[in-house]
C-alpha cells in the first residue's frame, strides 16, 4: 500500500463517522441507537470496559493467594501494558467510573489522585485522557462552545415523552450561547437546529481541558469558566450572549474531562467552582449570565503533602466531602516493578547492551527503599514475600501470611521510597559512564550508590539505603551470581533439574501414600529413597523431623496444581526449586570455583572456562561484561 492510499483510506474511515443533519434526523439516529446518548462518566467506563478484563480468583492462582487472600482480582486489559503492580488502585479507578456511569453520588465528586512522586498519577490521568481521544465521536449541536447534547433543546414539558419514545435519560438545560440562537436564528424551531459529530483531542482543547496550578496572587477565574468579550460590550448588553468567549477548561471538557494539576497548590477560592461543577452540574456564565449545564469527569492529582496540608484545614470541608481518594502509592512487587523499567527502556532510545540480572538489582532497591521495616521479617525476606515466592526457612516453608505484614506496616507503606524516575537516571548515568555501551549489575550498583549519596534527605534514610546496596542486594546478588556461573557449567541443567524433580516426586509421592516405587529400568518395586530425598532437601535446611512435612507439602501442592488443569515442572514449587538447583550446582561448584579463579589454566580447564564463557553469552552476556563479572566472580564469590 503506497501513502496516497492510506491518507485516502483513512479520509474515507473518518468520513464515515462525520454527520452533519437537522435536530429532527439526529432524534431518528437516537431512536435506532440510544446507546450514544451518554454522559461522560458512562462514556469512560465503557471505553475501559470495552478492551475486555480478566478475573484472577484465589482458589485458582496461588500468587493471587498469597498476596490478596480471598479477594479475587480484576486485570483490565486497557491498563494492562503501561501498569504494573497497581492492581487494586486500578479496581478502585474503574469502580468509581462504573458507580459514576449509574448516576450514583460519584457522578458529581472529584476524582482525587494522590501519591509520591513518579508513582505514575500522571500516567494514569494521561492513559484517560487519550482513551478518550479514542472515543467515537459524538454528536453535538452546531456551532456550540459546549458542544452539549442536541437533546437539549427539547422543552422540559416534553422531556419525560421523549424520553419514553426514545428510550433514554435526557439530563441537562441548552447553554446561553445556543438559547439566543434558537430564539433569534432558528425562530423556536428546534427540530431545524443543526446537528454535527465532533471528536476529543487534547492538543486541539476538544473536550479535554487542563488546568494547571495558577498564582495565587494572580488567579482569574476565566481560566475555568470563561470570559467576557472586552471588544463587544459596546455593541451588546452585558448580559447577552453574543458576548461570552466560553473558552474556558469546563467550557471545553465539557462531555469529556477537565483536569486538575497539581490541585491544591490553587487558592481555596479559585477551587469554589468545583463544587458547583460536581454536585450541581453547572458552572458560572461570564459576566452576569446565568448558570450553565456542565457534564463531564474532574481529574485532579498532586502529591501527599499538599494533600495533607488542605484537609488539615476544616475550613476546606466543602470541597473535601466532594472528593473521591485514591491514592496511588509506589509498586511494591519485585516482578512488577522490573516490568515497568523495560517499558519505559523499552519507549526510549537507550540501546546499550543490559548484563541479566541488571534491571532485577536496580528494581530490588527501589522496592526495599519503600518497605517499612518489619519485626517479623528481615527486608529481603520480605521483599520476597510480597513478591509472591515462597519462603524457606529452619527447615520447611515459612508460612507468613502477606496480610499480617501490611497489617504490621501500616497504610503509609508504599508512599515513599525511591522513584522510578530515579532508578531511570541512575541507568543512563551507569551507562554514560561506561566506555563499552554495556551496562550490568556491578555498574548499575555504583551508580546507585553514588546517586543516593547525592540526595537532598535525612541522613538516616541515606544511611538506610546504602546500607540496602552495598549489604543486603550485594549478597543477594553474589547468591544469584554463584548459582549463574556454576549453572553455566552444566550444558543441560534443566534436562538434569526436570530428572532430580521427577524422581523425587515418585519417591516423595510413594513416601507419603506408603506405597513401593517401581523401579524404571528394571521394574523392581523399591521403598522409597530417604538417602535420595534428604541429599536434595538438606540443601534448603530440611530437618529429618520436618521432612515428612515437606514431602507432604510437595505433593499436595502439585496434585492441585494437576487437578487446576496446570502443569508441573521443577520450577513449580519455589522450595523444591531452590533444593534441586542447590544441589546441581553444589556438584560443580568446586570445579568453577578453580577455573575462574585460575589466572594459568591447563588445557582441559581452559577448554572448561571457554565453554562456560560461551553458554554465559548464550545466556544474555556480551563479552565486556561477561568478562567484568567473572572477574567479580572470582575476587568476591570464592574468598579463601
Amino acid at each position: 500500500m503506497n501513502f496516497k492510499e492510506i491518507i485516502e483510506k483513512d479520509r474515507e474511515v473518518r468520513k464515515k463517522h462525520e454527520f452533519e443533519g437537522t435536530f429532527l434526523e439526529y432524534l431518528q439516529i437516537v431512536k435506532d441507537n440510544p446507546q450514544i446518548v451518554k454522559l461522560a462518566h458512562k462514556r469512560m467506563y465503557d471505553i475501559i470496559i470495552s478492551k475486555g478484563f480478566e478475573v484472577l480468583k484465589p482458589e485458582e492462582n496461588p500468587r493471587i493467594k498469597k498476596l490478596y487472600g480471598n479477594e479475587s482480582i480484576r486485570k483490565y486489559n486497557f491498563f494492562k501494558d503501561e501498569f504494573f503492580g497497581i492492581d487494586k488502585v486500578l479496581m478502585k479507578l474503574v469502580n468509581y467510573f462504573h458507580s459514576a456511569a449509574m448516576r450514583g453520588e460519584e457522578s458529581r465528586q472529584v476524582l482525587y489522585l494522590v501519591g509520591p512522586v513518579g508513582a505514575g498519577k500522571s500516567s494514569l490521568v494521561d492513559s484517560i485522557k487519550k482513551a478518550l481521544e479514542t472515543s467515537e465521536p459524538i454528536y453535538s449541536l452546531k456551532g456550540c462552545p459546549m458542544r452539549e447534547e442536541p437533546l437539549h433543546l427539547i422543552p422540559n414539558h416534553l422531556k419525560p415523552d421523549f424520553e419514553k419514545m426514545l428510550g433514554v435519560e435526557i439530563e441537562g438545560d441548552l447553554c446561553p450561547v445556543c438559547k439566543y440562537r434558537l430564539k433569534h436564528d432558528y425562530k423556536g424551531e428546534y427540530e431545524k437546529f443543526p446537528v454535527v459529530t465532533n471528536d476529543f483531542s487534547i492538543r486541539s482543547r476538544k473536550g479535554i481541558g487542563v488546568v494547571p496550578p495558577v498564582d495565587p496572587n494572580n488567579q482569574d477565574t476565566s481560566v475555568l469558566t470563561g470570559s467576557i468579550d472586552i471588544s463587544k460590550m459596546d455593541m451588546y448588553p452585558e448580559d447577552d450572549p453574543r458576548i461570552f468567549s466560553l473558552n474556558g477548561a469546563f467550557n471545553v471538557g465539557n462531555r469529556g474531562l477537565v483536569e486538575f494539576i497539581e490541585v491544591f497548590k490553587n487558592d481555596v477560592e479559585y477551587l469554589h467552582t468545583i463544587i458547583t461543577a460536581t454536585q450541581e452540574k453547572s458552572i458560572p456564565s461570564p459576566g452576569k449570565g446565568s448558570m450553565i449545564y456542565f457534564d463531564g469527569i474532574i481529574l485532579a492529582h498532586s502529591n501527599e503533602s499538599e494533600w495533607n496540608k488542605f484537609k488539615s484545614d476544616h475550613t476546606n470541608e466543602a470541597i473535601l466531602d466532594r472528593i473521591v481518594k485514591i491514592e496511588v502509592p509506589y509498586c511494591m512487587e519485585l516482578n512488577e516493578e522490573v516490568k515497568i523499567y523495560k517499558k519505559i527502556l523499552g519507549k526510549s532510545q537507550f540501546n546499550a547492551h543490559i548484563a541479566p540480572h541488571t534491571i532485577e538489582t536496580a528494581a530490588m532497591f527501589a522496592i526495599l527503599s519503600r518497605l517499612s521495616p518489619s519485626n517479623k521479617v528481615d527486608p529481603i525476606t520480605k521483599l520476597r514475600i510480597y513478591n509472591g515466592e515462597d519462603i524457606v526457612e529452619k527447615g520447611s516453608t515459612k508460612k507468613i501470611d502477606f496480610s499480617e505484614l501490611k497489617e504490621e506496616a501500616g497504610m503509609r507503606e508504599g508512599m515513599t521510597g525511591i522513584s522510578t524516575r530515579f532508578i531511570i537516571k541512575a541507568l543512563d548515568d551507569a551507562l554514560s559512564n561506561s566506555e563499552y555501551n554495556c551496562i550490568n549489575p556491578l555498574s548499575v550498583m555504583e551508580s546507585l550508590i553514588k546517586s543516593v549519596k547525592d540526595l537532598d534527605i535525612a541522613e538516616d534514610d541515606k544511611k538506610r539505603y546504602l546500607t540496602f546496596l552495598k549489604d543486603s542486594i550485594r549478597k543477594e546478588y553474589n547468591k544469584i551470581l554463584e548459582k549463574e556461573v556454576t549453572k553455566a557449567f552444566i550444558h543441560s541443567f534443566k534436562e538434569q533439574a526436570e530428572s532430580l524433580f521427577d524422581n523425587y516426586l515418585d519417591h516423595a509421592e510413594a513416601y507419603v501414600n506408603r506405597n513401593k516405587i517401581k523401579d524404571r529400568s528394571t521394574g523392581e518395586e523399591l521403598e522409597p529413597d530417604e538417602v535420595f530425598m534428604r541429599s536434595i532437601e538438606e540443601h534448603i535446611g530440611i530437618s529429618e523431623s520436618s521432612a515428612k512435612g515437606f514431602r507432604t507439602d510437595v505433593t499436595s501442592y502439585m496434585f492441585y496444581v494437576i487437578r487446576n488443569g496446570g502443569k508441573i515442572d521443577y520450577t513449580s514449587y519455589e522450595p523444591l526449586k531452590e533444593a534441586i538447583e542447590k544441589k546441581l550446582t553444589t556438584s560443580v561448584k568446586e570445579l568453577s570455583r578453580i577455573i575462574t579463579k585460575s589466572k594459568v589454566r591447563d588445557k582441559e580447564q581452559d577448554e572448561k572456562y571457554n565453554s562456560m564463557v560461551e553458554e554465559m553469552k548464550a545466556n544474555g552476556y556480551c563479552d565486556h561484561c561477561c568478562d567484568v563479572i567473572l572477574k567479580y566472580a572470582a575476587n568476591n564469590l570464592w574468598k579463601d
